[in-house]
């Protein structure tokens, strides 16, 4: 869940730092207040295109950066841990983006620089804004078919399909590599064997080479080590006259005499001494060294040999040293399927049959368990989109089967959700719905129905009470808080029916003093009345309207 969000010289706002909690959040404000930066900053954060115009007037630069809140099962979570991106509190992740305003944005996950595509991967999976249609993950093909298969209770089976299909893809590259390699097998053969022989007496051992150039490189200098080595264990230590080490053992005596004179002289004499010590150590070492340090022109010979043994084949199958043992391995692979052509074609391909056979088994499986589930979610959210103002509205998951000449990862159908939000009005896919409103309003309706299974721990929804009031503003509240007993729900909101629903209640405010910028501050249960009054009463509050708003609340908090 989102944690807190941080934002500077963004748009109109000079500074926010906001901390957000579980539950429904609502974030209410005059028109024109700036409600909508908020939800702007978080899909700029979450990798959406950026425009340096969004970078406030005479700043260098905006800065937008959020903390979240993981569960060791979250998608954010495996997904990070599997990019190697985890910060050191696998719990917690922290997404941060600058935009310049003369040169391109840069974007960090947990501290480390990452490209836009890599945050709005991770985006995907964080937060969910249901309302501008190009940030929904609602209208994307993959989240539909994702929701319908958890719905349907069909994950398992849909991973066992991804399994099957990644073996079927295998077992067709190499029978068709194969057949390919029957016409001139004898050649093939012959090459493959050389180049296996090759690494075969090369025996290269994990790590080697690097061992080998670092064992080379004091070999070959060897020399110089000694000799550098050598003069200066003599300017320290063993030079009859002149070295530090007796320099600075005779300024030490001194010093010590003249503290008779002058005590304070006696802190200097101590560190001249320190420093004595540290040259013998130093000293002491340097010999330790040297006697570690031997001229073998045998062994050096033997390391450049070897290394340009290894070199040249690096050069010959263009590979880095580390390469080679796993080249080896694929050589022989090949080598032996070649050499087994006839027995292995056969069993390829009575390999490749049964897992093509178990694949569709699979697929036809999941398509009838699809099928079925898609009719009750079908229903279900038709229901719930009823009941929140588009009576007469229909919902429903289309299956369609794809043909069995192409087959995908995903199984054999084709999963799009379909929608007509009026009465009378033929089903379109939820991609084409124009209002922002309707599109909000069934985007709750999804989720509502499959909160226990929904794999996006924030919801942000904006617009969802365009077009609607009174009893059906009610309910609409009374769902997004519902929601928000299983997930973060963030809605921005122009009715009291539905902000009188919130767990938490953010007022944003525009100000022109002492310069023009945007302020959101929680409201405690005195300020939540006065907001929710002014949303009722407009212009002039009275007390009858605090009153309606004081019970608003008490009803919504019996809910």
């Amino acid at each position: 869940m989102l944690a807190s969000l941080h934002i500077r010289d963004f748009a109109i706002v000079r500074r926010l730092d906001l901390e957000f909690r579980d539950g429904l959040t609502v974030l209410t404000g005059e028109t024109g207040a700036g409600k909508s930066i908020l939800i702007d900053a978080l899909t700029l954060l979450l990798g959406a295109r950026a425009e340096t115009g969004v970078v406030r007037a005479d700043c260098p630069q905006a800065e937008i950066s959020a903390s979240f809140t993981l569960a060791p099962g979250d998608d954010a979570a495996i997904w990070l841990a599997g990019e190697e991106l985890a910060g050191d509190d696998p719990r917690e992740c922290i997404l941060r983006r600058v935009i310049y305003a003369d040169r391109p944005t840069r974007g960090f996950i947990n501290g480390r620089p990452v490209p836009m595509a890599q945050m709005r991967l991770l985006g995907d999976q964080l937060v969910d804004v249901h309302g501008q249609h190009e940030h929904q993950s609602l209208l994307k093909r993959e989240t539909q078919r994702q929701i319908l298969d958890d719905f349907a209770g069909a994950g398992d089976a849909a991973g066992e399909i991804a399994a099957s299909f990644h073996q079927l893809r295998e077992l067709e590259a190499r029978l068709d590599a194969l057949k390919t390699q029957s016409a001139d097998r004898d050649a093939r053969q012959e090459l493959l064997r050389f180049q296996a022989d090759e690494l075969e007496a090369l025996g290269l051992e994990p790590g080697e080479n690097s061992r080998l150039e670092e064992e080379h490189a004091r070999l070959a200098h060897a020399s110089e080590l000694i000799e550098g080595l050598q003069s200066t264990a003599s300017d320290l230590y063993d030079r009859d006259e002149g070295a530090a080490s007796s320099i600075l053992n005779q300024a030490t005596a001194r010093l010590e005499q003249l503290t008779d004179y002058d005590p304070a002289l006696a802190g200097i004499a101590a560190l001249v001494q320190e420093a004595a010590i540290r040259v013998d150590e130093a000293a002491g070492q340097l010999h330790q060294q040297l006697d570690r340090i031997e001229l073998d022109p045998g062994r050096l010979a033997w390391l450049e040999e070897r290394l340009g043994l290894i070199h040249g084949l690096t050069r010959k199958h263009q590979a880095e040293a580390d390469e080679l043992p796993p080249l080896l391995e694929r050589l022989r692979v090949e080598l032996e399927d070649l050499d087994d052509a006839d027995n292995n074609l056969e069993r390829l391909a009575s390999d490749l049959a049964a897992v093509r056979t178990r694949y569709f088994e699979q697929a036809r499986a999941l398509s009838a368990q699809r099928r079925s589930a898609a009719t009750t979610l079908s229903d279900q959210v038709g229901k719930r989109m009823a009941e929140l103002g588009m009576p007469g509205g229909q919902f429903q998951v289309a299956v369609e089967p794809l043909p069995e000449d192409q087959p995908t990862r995903y199984g054999l159908d084709r999963i799009e959700f379909q929608v007509s939000a009026n009465p009378g009005q033929p089903l379109r896919p939820l991609t084409r719905v124009a209002s922002g409103g309707e599109l909000s309003r069934i985007s709750l309706a999804v989720q509502v129905i499959i909160a226990a299974i929904g794999r996006i721990p924030t919801l942000i929804f904006d617009e969802v009470d365009v077009g609607i009031g009174g009893r059906v503003a009610e309910i609409v509240g009374q769902r997004l808080r519902g929601l928000g007993s299983s997930r973060q729900v963030l809605c921005i909101t122009h009715l009291a029916q539905v902000a009188a629903q919130g767990t938490w209640h953010l007022a944003v405010r525009k100000q022109d003093q002492p310069e023009l910028s945007v302020s959101i501050s929680e409201l405690d249960d005195p300020g939540q009345v006065e907001e929710i009054a002014r949303m009722i009463g407009g212009v002039t509050i009275t007390e009858q309207t605090r009153a309606h708003a004081r019970d608003m609340l008490t009803r919504a908090g019996g809910n």
